[in-house]
């Protein structure tokens, strides 16, 4: 696996466990979506799992807020790793808690890297495709405003009129920032997708990913196109078939299983609901308080 031939030439700067319990390893970013080229970086992300008494800290006698909290793992990055070639690497790797947390949320970077083309992946154990089998259950109407969020975020930064490096480079040769435009359209692609047919195909636009990345859009058409899907989103988001929040039991029994599969039996460390008994429990409530 590349991370731990990365890890044994001393490039990573982490505990050991967090290479060896990883359950997930995809590169992502620009090669996901198939616009790559030669002088792009290396993108991977993935996710491990923690040592049980990090997760579970109270099976140690760990009091929360009171003290000492132990040991705390969300996850670890390191940029521009040079190794073997000129192409840079940046490298996350999240503890499955905070992985499945943002996913949840629909935090655009780790929705597309549920759903990179399977060409992406280097890495996956049962545990990594418990997951990615499972992996339509983190969509949900509450995308649009996450990913309009990142949207405008683009936009803005590909309206940026003092940009530097690189980028000031692409700004005077082509009148707008090439990358963040391509970005921005990608975004608003992805949520279509979401939205209309609760999937995501990463690589369905990269022709026209590719043409803006080459400058082959005027910045007009990029503005125009991103007001016009805009309102046409904001239609399929009223529309959309998706449960309006996320399906947290459902995600929290994957986790579960997924821990269990890693740990063997929870029984002594959590307490599992079962989600008859909490609707039948629920609708006792609901008919003591309005006898």
């Amino acid at each position: 696996m590349l991370l731990n031939t990365l890890y044994d030439d001393k490039k990573l700067n982490v505990d050991k466990w967090v290479i060896t319990n990883c359950q997930y390893g995809t590169r992502f970013g620009s090669f996901a979506y198939g616009v790559s080229n030669e002088s792009s970086d290396i993108d991977i992300i993935g996710f491990t799992i923690p040592p049980k008494e990090v997760i579970f800290p109270h099976t140690t006698g760990i009091i929360r807020d009171f003290g000492y909290q132990g040991k705390r793992f969300d996850q670890y990055q390191e940029h521009h790793i040079k190794y073997d070639d000129s192409k840079e690497y940046d490298i996350t790797i999240y503890s499955i808690i905070k992985y499945f947390q943002l996913c949840m949320g629909n935090n655009p970077n780790m929705i597309d890297s549920l759903f990179v083309p399977d060409r992406c992946i280097f890495h996956i154990t049962n545990i990594g495709q418990m997951v990615r089998d499972k992996r339509k259950i983190f969509l949900h109407a509450g995308a649009w405003q996450k990913f309009k969020g990142y949207s405008y975020s683009q936009k803005n930064k590909m309206e940026n009129k003092n940009p530097t490096g690189k980028r000031k480079e692409t700004v005077d040769k082509y009148g707008y920032d090439t990358k963040f435009a391509y970005h921005l359209v990608r975004l608003m692609n992805e949520i279509e997708q979401i939205l209309i047919e609760g999937d995501l195909d990463l690589e369905r636009n990269r022709e026209q990913l590719k043409s803006i990345r080459r400058g082959e859009w005027t910045k007009e058409q990029i503005i125009k196109y991103f007001e016009d899907k805009e309102k046409l989103l904001e239609e399929a988001y009223a529309k959309t078939k998706l449960p309006w929040g996320p399906d947290e039991p459902e995600i929290k029994e994957l986790l579960l299983n997924c821990l269990e599969h890693h740990y063997g039996s929870l029984d002594k460390v959590i307490k599992k609901s079962d989600r008859s008994t909490d609707l039948i429990n629920e609708l006792e409530q609901l008919i003591e308080r309005y006898k």
